[in-house]
This record gives C-alpha cells, sequence and structure tokens, in this order.
C-alpha cells in the first residue's frame, strides 16, 4: 500500500499546505498485514492490529473506518472532536467480539490539524493508545512526541531497565493501552504549535522495532537519496525490511509548510479553552 498526495488546509491565520506520503508493508516474517492507515487533509493515523488476537487486520481496519466517518462530520477539527473520534472507534472496535467471539484489539497513533480556543489557533494534536509512535522532525532533530504504552516503557521509566535495554526485553511486545479491549479509552494527546516548515513521523512498531531513532533521522534528512517515483515513506518502509522486516511496518510522512501573517509560536502551549483532560503532556524522560 502506497500514498501520495497533496493538501492545501486553509486557516484564519493562512493557509497551511501538506504533503504526505504513506506505505505500509507486511515484512518479511508475517503472513497477514495488520496493519491500517488512514490519510485526510487533517488528520493522519496508523492502527496496528495486536498480533496474538482474533482478528487484528479487521480491528485495525474497523478504527480507521469509524474514524473517518467520525470527523467527516466536521468542517474543521478540534481536539474534542479527535478525542470523541478514538471513542468511537473504541467502542466499534469492541463491537466486533459479538462477530468472533473473541477479542480484537489495535493501537491507534496520529496526528491531526486542529482549531483551539475562541480565536481557532490552529495547532498540530498528536494523540496516542498503545505503541504505535508519533516522530517531530525539524530538519535538525528528530523528536519522539508520543510515549510508549507499554511494559517494557514502564520498566525504563521506573529506572529498572535502559532504553537499549527495553529493545530486547522479553515483555518488549506486551503493550499495556489498546483500542477495543475496555469501554473507556484513555488516549495521550500532545499540542504543538504550526511552526512554518516541519515534518512529522506516524509509525507502526514495525518501523521501530527495526530502525533506532538515528537511522530514521538519517533516511529523513537525506531526500536526495529517493529514487524516481520513491517517496520518502517508502524508503522508511524499505529500510526496516531490509533490517529484519520481523512485524507488519506502516509509516506516514507529513511536510507541512505555513504561510502564515505572524510567526507561529515557538514554544509549545496548552490553551485553557481546551478540557481539562485534553491538556497537553510532554514524553516521559
Amino acid at each position: 500500500m502506497m500514498v501520495s498526495d497533496q493538501y492545501e488546509v486553509l486557516l484564519p491565520s493562512g493557509p497551511v499546505t501538506v504533503n504526505v506520503s504513506a506505505a505500509s508493508d507486511r515484512g518479511s516474517v508475517r503472513s497477514l498485514n495488520e496493519d491500517s492507515l488512514l490519510v485526510l487533509p487533517q488528520v493522519y493515523l496508523v492502527a496496528d492490529g495486536m498480533g496474538g488476537h482474533s482478528f487484528g487486520d479487521r480491528a485495525s481496519q474497523c478504527v480507521v473506518q469509524s474514524f473517518a466517518r467520525a470527523v467527516a462530520r466536521h468542517s474543521f477539527l478540534t481536539p474534542e472532536h479527535i478525542v470523541q473520534a478514538i471513542t468511537e472507534a473504541n467502542a466499534a472496535v469492541i463491537a466486533l467480539r459479538g462477530e468472533d467471539d473473541g477479542v480484537s484489539g489495535t493501537t491507534l497513533s496520529g496526528i491531526a490539524l486542529v482549531a483551539v480556543g475562541a480565536d481557532s489557533e490552529p495547532r498540530w494534536m498528536a494523540f496516542n493508545v498503545g505503541d504505535s509512535r508519533v516522530y517531530s522532525w525539524n530538519g535538525r532533530e528528530l523528536e519522539q512526541v508520543t510515549v510508549d504504552h507499554s511494559a517494557v516503557q514502564e520498566l525504563v521509566d521506573l529506572g529498572h531497565i535502559t532504553a537499549l535495554e527495553a529493545t530486547s526485553h522479553p515483555d518488549r511486545n506486551v503493550i499495556t493501552r489498546a483500542l477495543g479491549i475496555h469501554p473507556h479509552v484513555n488516549p495521550d494527546v500532545w499540542l504543538l504549535p504550526v511552526a512554518a516548515q516541519h515534518t512529522f513521523l506516524a509509525c507502526s512498531d514495525g518501523l521501530t522495532k527495526e530502525l533506532d531513532d538515528d537511522l530514521i533521522a538519517g533516511i529523513l534528512a537525506d531526500r536526495s537519496a529517493l529514487n524516481d517515483n520513491e517517496t520518502i515513506a517508502d524508503r522508511l518502509v524499505a529500510g526496516a525490511i531490509a533490517a529484519g522486516g520481523s512485524d507488519n511496518v506502516t509509516v506516514i510522512v507529513v511536510d507541512a509548510a505555513r504561510t502564515a501573517s505572524a510567526d507561529a509560536a515557538e514554544e509549545d502551549t496548552v490553551d485553557r479553552a481546551v478540557s481539562h483532560h485534553l491538556e497537553q503532556t510532554r514524553p516521559r524522560k
């Protein structure tokens, strides 16, 4: 699966031009691709069906379909709309239980362009449930925006293991939050400024199992290495497969450029018009 498209989103402060590329592959080991992705003018997300559960591919596809229906109801999105879409997607995956007599689950991670507050000031909203990720790339540094909901991340947070040890820990595939498991879902969200130029990467863990952050940053930095008709998402997926391809791998790269009447904010902000449960969080160190 490959996607390459361009959108122009009109905002009160000026247009945001988005170039997006996406790619997904079952990898070198798995017989089925349980990942799904959604690319819309204001929403870009990855869902990774949980291996070992029944119909993980159906769960991830269900999230994408439910999310698309939810956001289609609005001409422009707010943080509350995104949280409501996640809630509806969770309920839709839970409904699959009645069809297959099993438990279907999936991660969800993505980025959306939203309006915040009375003046509709735009923000990028990153959201996450599980161990799929969103990264931010400013042309110099790669930063993991989201925080994995996983057993090894909790061990790292407690200081029991290092981040390097987490990559080979026997519980590295155990996630602590997912859609479709409990009636109430608790996503993490981040509100980030819309800069003049910025790149976001949303991916399933099939990418990060094979490529560390330095390798990912190197690929993002060297666009000149792309072949004809190859996108940066294609190159990242190919890199993960060449490194082993032990899992399904899905990547969305969002390159955004803003033409604004005033300089965009340089620091992350919390808008108090946003509901309390949507206040900005920061990645754990």
